[in-house]
């Protein structure tokens, strides 16, 4: 038994020797390969990035040119601000006192009186953010060139630039090109969305104070706009009040002379006053909702583009992307050149 053994290892001792020293050196190379395929060597990438240094150069050079081209392409905007608070009314307490005074008998005679008003500044808010008030504003105050075919602001006549391949100033016509089912004049949307994109509303829970941007090429137009924008909501909201009352207290006349029981006329002269005092408040304050606490001013530092923004990103892009092409490169190099030599090792 034990010469068996003795003979197996002199004939495992002779195959192994029988291999040269050029295969047990790839042998060892491959199994080390295989160990270390999820391993990243961090010298190797260093390497990797520093042979290829002039690549990275180059393309982040291009790339912080293209991007200071691009920012110096883009022309300053100027934003105008203003801070409103809510205006004060009495109406919706009055009609709550009513409702609890005189909601049973209301409700015999079918009249409902309601508990209180409803939140005038939301209303107003998401007014000014409706299609139908914004497309009545853009063709109230003529805003379609101006807002569709500007391309910057001339300093020294205090003018808009318009772009001529868009709008033809001397003839009034528009010449831009576009594809169906647009026409070469801009529909009432794409005004809308236009003026939207111009638009910044945002109010403080804790104040309910409420802050309204307009951001535009010409810092005079800009404020201009927004004086107008809020002027209009403000009339817009106390038409409607207006008309609500009147149409209420018409009502409420036509109803009283049906009324039989006493009682009940009571609640309609109650009724009757509350609107009547509303009309009074529609016809008293110019500020029916929105009240101006800091009016807009027409700005005198510009709000965009940030150009030095612009760089930075562009050429940090540039650098990330540079960096990513010569590893690419350098790995696939790699695996080539590898690829070969597994193949006559295995």
């Amino acid at each position: 038994m034990s010469n068996q053994n003795q003979s197996d290892h002199n004939s495992t001792q002779q195959s192994t020797t029988s291999f040269s020293p050029e295969v047990l050196l790839l042998a060892e190379q491959l199994a080390e390969k295989n160990n270390s395929d999820d391993e990243i060597n961090l010298a190797e990438l260093w390497q990797a990035i520093w042979s290829g240094k002039y690549i990275i150069i180059v393309i982040s050079f291009i790339f912080a040119v293209s991007s200071i081209a691009f920012a110096l392409s883009k022309p300053d905007t100027y934003k105008a601000s203003v801070l409103l608070a809510p205006a004060s009314s009495d109406s919706a307490g009055g009609m709550g006192a009513l409702a609890g005074q005189f909601g049973g008998l209301a409700s015999l005679a079918g009249i409902s009186l309601g508990g209180g008003g409803t939140d005038k500044t939301a209303l107003a808010l998401e007014i000014i953010k409706s299609r139908a008030f914004l497309e009545t504003f853009i063709i109230k105050h003529e805003l379609l060139v101006p807002l569709m075919a500007s391309e910057n602001w001339d300093r020294a006549t205090d003018s808009l630039v318009i772009n001529k391949e868009l709008y033809d100033s001397k003839n009034k016509k528009w010449l831009r090109k576009v594809s169906l089912p647009k026409i070469s004049a801009p529909s009432s949307w794409e005004a809308y969305q236009q003026f939207l994109s111009l638009l910044t509303i945002s109010q403080d829970k804790a104040t309910t104070l409420v802050t309204i941007d307009i951001e535009f090429y010409s810092p005079d137009i800009a404020k201009k706009w927004l004086v107008w924008l809020i002027t209009d909501v403000n009339n817009f909201m106390r038409e409607q009040d207006e008309q609500e009352a009147q149409s209420s207290i018409d009502y409420l006349t036509k109803q009283l002379e049906k009324i039989e029981v006493s009682a009940m006329e009571t609640v309609f002269y109650q009724l009757i006053e509350e609107q009547t005092k509303n009309m009074m408040l529609t016809k008293v304050s110019a500020e029916y909702v929105l009240k101006t606490i800091d009016p807009a001013q027409v700005p005198e530092k510009k709000s965009g583009p940030k150009r030095a923004l612009i760089v930075v990103l562009g050429t940090m892009l540039g650098g990330i992307l540079s960096v990513l092409i010569v590893l690419i490169r350098h790995f696939t190099k790699n695996n080539k050149s590898t690829k070969p030599k597994d193949e006559n090792l295995a």
